[in-house]
């Protein structure tokens, strides 16, 4: 009985040693590297809406979530994937489907950082620094236990649970901030996962390849993306590591406009014009980097219907403005701009991969197909145009598999699955402009006004948002139609808890209006 209590007493003092020592190295990590005010804020400033308590963090609870962010609604493409998928056995954790989604037991919490976005345009407003403030605030919001019942409320809830493992489902987040978010997580002393899209999505490209065999990879991703070369770097890194031999060839096309007119952002799409407007950012005729070629035209093959192209000429007569005003036209003017590129290109390779490298654009699988045929088919004097350009069967790549082999893999080896959780559970926020800020600026249509939303300047640490439950109201009635049809797994959960975060948020409406 005494040998027993001495050896506990060992054991706990053995046990209260490392525990120093793990609260020692904490303090040496956080006081050898210089924090940024964001970072300050989160780790020292207890008063700050932004602090977390990395001390006493859950980390090792199988029950916590999984976190998935991205700028906007793109991501729940990654996300559906993940409630989707069935690669192994539940029980044994063989590989092997069995009609269960391996991560049935899981729950997620998804934010959409809607009101920030779209992030691609920070790198083109010399922006990069805020770009990374806004992801770090992301990665913060996920592994806090913070948000807002609604964009009503004036006081914050503390009952949100904090992540486990975190994936980031944006493209630009991972190419401009995943090593931030890793040294951020460092420097908290956490052992998380990060996974990003990027090094799944060069994997999945790679895939279709032969080891000797040539060919292209087309990355079509946002304008931030491309400029990053996250894509086209990691490829190239990960041919040498996989030992590819061949000749494969990457070309960018940075598919300025699509994301926003996915989430119906104003600047890109408005279905209410029926002529040209002053505010559009999209590509145009007298457009610096994207400009429409008229001589083209023939190529793009726009849908001119309910005004989906927006032309200044009456009937009949050439266009002086032209705009574009609906999603599927914006993938029509970035194919045949891509394949523009590989033709006039020098020994180009026919293109046997279409990498995409934007969650948007999954939504929009059935229109690049459609265009890529169309294009594999058109003809001018009696010859294929574009043929010799393109594989036989060109494969459309999404990265969503393999960021839930990823997690699935490290679920698996750390024994954090959650055997009791259901996915049906899962959580969604979207940020909204904080109108209490007094700093805040909102238009007509309460969203951030471009020149202020790019306006702002890292460092100035405050609540510009306030990242509140997913609901009727934050949500428009088109992009819910496209969920509907493109994630139906998903928009069956965000459909249940949207009728609960509702009457919450009609009940604070009224109550603020009166």
């Amino acid at each position: 009985m005494i040998k027993n209590k001495k050896h506990n007493l060992v054991l706990l003092g053995i046990a209260a040693a490392l525990a120093f020592q793990g609260c020692q190295q904490q303090e040496t990590i956080r006081e050898g590297s210089e924090l940024t005010p964001i970072e300050k804020a989160i780790f020292e400033e207890e008063d700050s809406f932004f602090h977390i308590d990395f001390e006493n963090y859950p980390h090792r609870d199988k029950s916590l979530p999984i976190g998935v962010f991205d700028s906007g609604t793109g991501g729940l493409t990654i996300l559906n994937s993940l409630l989707d998928f069935d690669e192994h056995d539940n029980l044994s954790r063989k590989v092997g489907a069995d009609e269960v989604p391996d991560f049935s037991n899981e729950k997620f919490i998804y934010l959409a950082d809607q009101a920030n976005m779209p992030y691609g345009n920070y790198y083109a407003e010399n922006k990069t620094d805020l770009l990374i403030e806004h992801i770090l605030k992301d990665a913060q919001f996920l592994l806090s236990d913070k948000y807002y019942p609604n964009q009503y409320a004036e006081n914050y809830s503390t009952d949100k649970q904090q992540v486990k493992a975190m994936v980031i489902a944006c493209n630009t987040a991972t190419a401009y901030g995943k090593e931030n978010i890793e040294a951020f997580i460092q420097k908290s002393g956490l052992p998380l996962k990060i996974i990003g899209v990027i090094d799944a999505g060069a994997k999945g490209a790679l895939s279709h390849f032969e080891e000797d065999e040539d060919g292209s990879i087309a990355v079509f991703a946002t304008v931030g993306t491309i400029a990053s070369k996250g894509y086209e770097n990691t490829i190239l890194k990960k041919m040498e590591e996989m030992g590819y031999k061949g000749n494969i060839q990457v070309y960018n096309q940075g598919g300025h406009g699509i994301a926003e007119a996915v989430d119906e952002e104003p600047d890109y799409i408005n279905r209410d014009l029926e002529r040209p407007r002053g505010d559009y950012r999209g590509p145009s005729l007298d457009h610096d980097e994207f400009k429409i070629d008229q001589t083209l035209m023939d190529v793009y093959n726009f849908d001119f219907d309910h005004n989906k192209m927006l032309c200044d000429a009456q009937s009949g007569g050439d266009c002086e403005v032209l705009q574009i005003n609906s999603s599927d036209n914006y993938v029509r003017y970035h194919l045949v701009s891509m394949m523009e590129k590989i033709r006039k290109a020098e020994d180009p390779k026919p293109l046997k991969v279409v990498m995409l490298g934007c969650t948007h654009y999954p939504y929009l699988t059935q229109e690049i197909e459609e265009v890529l045929n169309e294009l594999r088919e058109y003809q001018q004097n009696g010859e294929y145009v574009y043929r010799e350009f393109m594989a036989e069967n060109i494969a459309i790549v999404d990265p969503a598999i393999n960021v839930a082999e990823e997690l699935y893999a490290f679920l698996d080896e750390q024994d954090l699955f959650n055997l009791d959780g259901n996915m049906e559970e899962s959580e969604f926020y979207i940020s909204v402009p904080n109108i209490d800020n007094p700093n805040v600026k909102v238009d007509e249509k309460g969203r951030f006004p471009y020149d202020f939303k790019y306006g702002r300047n890292a460092g100035e640490v405050q609540q510009y948002v306030k990242r509140v439950p997913f609901n009727n109201s934050n949500i428009p009635d088109e992009t819910l139609e496209r969920l509907k049809k493109s994630v139906p797994t998903t928009y069956q959960i965000i459909s249940e808890f949207n009728s609960s975060s509702e009457k919450t948020s009609s009940l604070a409406r009224e109550e603020r209006i009166q």
